[in-house]
């Protein structure tokens, strides 16, 4: 029973390593969506960076998949429009909390930030009240 908490356990501390690796060696926060953002830019070194980055996360799955055989994948009984929907409204959260988890909940919480506090809450809170919508008025499980 142990066993099945261990790659949660095991990512949680990989994330957290990642994100005070990438504080301490260059100083900025390890949010994903601001990675992303930053696709953007015309800075080669940042855009180095941050493909780098977002190569080393979609490596670490792949590696994780490969020695355990355990892959993420969508829930077949979600629809495909619903997961869709999930999709750009995550999109909208993090642009208007200027932020996605990985950078409030992993390092603004870290650092002690209020703003990252009210965002993590209203992740969260939101987070419930969708479950609860999707499985108990929806009827999707």
């Amino acid at each position: 029973m142990l066993t099945s908490y261990l790659p949660p356990l095991a990512g949680g501390v990989l994330i957290g390593a990642s994100a005070v690796v990438l504080m301490l060696f260059n100083g900025r926060v390890a949010g994903v969506s601001g990675m992303v953002r930053g696709l953007f830019t015309r800075d080669s070194f940042a855009l180095a960076e941050r493909l780098l980055f977002l190569a080393a996360l979609v490596a670490g799955a792949a590696l994780v998949e490969q020695w355990t055989g355990m892959s993420p994948s969508a829930r077949p009984a979600f629809p495909a429009w619903l997961l869709a929907m999930a999709g750009v409204l995550v999109g909208f959260g993090t642009a208007l909390a200027r932020g996605c988890t990985s950078g409030h909940g992993v390092c603004g919480l870290a650092r002690g930030s209020l703003r990252s506090l009210v965002a993590v809450l209203v992740f969260v809170a939101v987070a419930m009240l969708t479950t609860f919508v999707v499985r108990h008025v929806w009827g999707i499980a």
